[in-house]
């Protein structure tokens, strides 16, 4: 196997992991994210384990928290929300969807390299063994996953996606494997210029591993010497949501019980929730509002003229930074790999911006 292409050319940084950490040191310059600690008054509350009855409407609540925990019913889309007795939201659980939002230890999100965007967040997202449905909250296997989750500092979808940025640095197995660390897009492309497929798209996950992967469906795909440590923007979200999260994979767009190769087949397949349903690709099919996304969510854009009815970029919602902007996560050939920077276009999805005005849909997997 031969590493990534060697142009690739990226400043250091320098990732800070403690929970007591306050401030991300100043002039990093590559992707990092610190667990900080939040202020005086919250802390208690997200580092609290939660209870035996933490599924039940009623309970004790832990030191930090404010009365009972209530479940509460909303929609648009449907969900349900488990909120303390002061109304705090502790975790939000849509309907159809694996995909949980709950409340813990804040961090701080960042890539000094490429913006100046500072994502500071308490949303972990996890994965549910099983898509949530009303009611859900008095199963024996919701009860389980919760108690074992809420307030826990295992690693996450957000976690795991920082994990393949810029300078991250190689995570091994137990068996001594490489799964983690700096990503980058994929190889040069030999008849590709700068600005216009400078690097070659289609690397999964298996290719960034550098080892065959056997599908659910019996299916075995073959890695490529050349895509080694690469992964374009499905296969990022392929990376974090499927090999590393566990939701089930695809080997292509047929449609099935498993997440889609492409950008267009996630956005298409009737897995999950749509929080913005595909109305069209057209620029007047951009969504008015985007207020109903949540931290997690997959986002889907239409970019290129060439893939006609296709939609053709996909990417993680993180939520809003420091200045009320909303920023997502993906990787991108001018970035060469995943990124929350400024190369290729501003990662937000507010205002008029190419991202923004490219949007087109989300799924909450």
């Amino acid at each position: 196997m031969t590493a990534a292409a060697p142009s690739k050319s990226r400043r250091s940084r320098s990732a800070l992991h403690t929970a007591t950490v306050l401030a991300l040191l100043a002039g990093s310059a590559y992707l990092t994210y610190a667990l900080r600690a939040d202020e005086q008054a919250k802390a208690p509350a997200v580092r609290i384990v939660a209870e035996k009855n933490v599924a039940g409407v009623a309970g004790v609540a832990p030191t930090g928290q404010s009365g009972e925990r209530k479940w509460e019913r909303l929609q648009g889309p449907d969900r349900s929300v488990l909120r303390d007795g002061s109304g705090q939201v502790l975790a939000t659980f849509t309907d159809g969807a694996r995909t949980a939002t709950l409340t813990g230890p804040s961090r701080t999100f960042t890539e000094p390299a490429n913006t100046k965007s500072r994502v500071v967040t308490e949303n972990w997202v996890r994965l549910m063994p099983e898509a949530w449905k009303q009611g859900a909250e008095n199963q024996p296997w919701f009860k389980e996953w919760f108690t074992k989750y809420f307030g826990s500092q295992e690693d996450d979808i957000f976690a795991m996606a920082f994990q393949y940025g810029d300078q991250a640095p190689v995570k091994k197995d137990a068996q001594g494997a490489s799964y983690a660390g700096d990503a980058s897009f994929g190889p040069l492309n030999p008849t590709g210029t700068a600005g216009n497929d400078l690097r070659l798209e289609q690397s999964d996950f298996f290719d960034y591993l550098g080892k065959p992967y056997t599908f659910r469906n019996g299916v075995t795909k073959q890695p490529q010497t050349a895509r080694y440590r690469s992964m374009d923007c499905s296969g990022f979200v392929r990376t974090v949501f499927g090999y590393r999260a566990r939701y089930p994979l695809m080997p292509d767009d047929t449609p099935g019980a498993g997440l889609p190769r492409t950008a267009n087949g996630m956005a298409r397949s009737k897995l999950g929730t749509d929080v913005l349903p595909l109305k069209g690709v057209g620029a007047e099919d951009r969504p008015t509002s985007i207020d109903v996304i949540q931290p997690g969510d997959l986002l889907f854009f239409k970019l290129d003229a060439r893939t006609k009815d296709r939609l053709d970029h996909t990417g993680i919602y993180l939520g809003t930074d420091t200045d009320g902007h909303k920023i997502f996560i993906s990787s991108r050939e001018e970035a060469n790999g995943p990124t929350i920077g400024d190369k290729g276009g501003t990662s937000r999805l507010d205002g008029n911006g190419y991202y923004a005005t490219t949007l087109r849909s989300a799924k909450r997997l």
